[in-house]
Formats: structure tokens, sequence, C-alpha cells
């Protein structure tokens, strides 16, 4: 096993300044992930990449749960912002809020891919 840690401290200012400069505030990013890192939410999101807009009931069915658990799921991503609802009679209709945030589920399913792919070889 490598030792995966400098062996001398060496401060590489002009980086360490532009970096610290140009840090947004990752609160919000942090919270998507947060989101997204729950693995029933995760495969809410990636069930809302493969069928535009999906109903609560079609939500439970496919984590295999309660509406109740589905709703509340569903919640919790439409209060971060990462899905929208419409009621059309006495059905709820979930979809992501935009494309970033299929991109991000869709990009992060692919690097999954890869990793696996790399730990056969």
């Amino acid at each position: 096993m490598r030792n995966e840690v400098c062996e001398v401290t060496c401060i590489h200012e002009e980086d360490v300044m532009h970096v610290q400069q140009n840090l947004p505030d990752l609160k919000g990013m942090a919270q998507i992930f947060k989101a997204l890192a729950d693995e029933t939410r995760l495969k809410i999101s990636y069930a809302l990449t493969l069928q535009d807009e999906l109903c609560v009931c079609d939500v439970a069915t496919i984590i295999q749960s309660s509406t109740a658990t589905a709703s509340h799921h569903l919640r919790y991503l439409k209060d971060m912002d990462l899905a929208k609802s419409e009621k059309r009679g006495k059905l709820v209709y979930y979809r992501l809020a935009d494309h970033h945030v299929s991109q991000l589920v869709k990009i992060a399913h692919e690097h999954a891919k890869e990793g696996e792919q790399h730990e056969g070889t």
C-alpha cells in the first residue's frame, strides 16, 4: 500500500489563494447531494429520468413501498427543489425539477458503472 500523504509540507500559496477566493458557499450543493444520497430517493430520481413523470402510486410500486412512504420521499425531493408536482384530478404527478437534476443522476450512474468496470479488471 502506497503512502498517500505528502512526505514534506509545501504550500502552493498562489493555488491556495486562487481556490479560497473563488470557492462559493457550498451549503446548497451539499443539500442536493444529501437528498440524493438516500438510495430510495436516488431510485425515485433515476426512475424520473426514465419516465418524464410518475404519479405517487407508480412511484410507490417502483420502490415497493406504501404511497405514504413514496409521498414522503417525493415531498423531500420537492422541498429540496429537485422535483416538481402537479395534481390532476385525484392523482399527483411528480417530475424532476429540470434537466440539471436529470444530468446529475445520469452522470452519477455513469460514474458508478465506470467504477464497477475498474473493479473487474
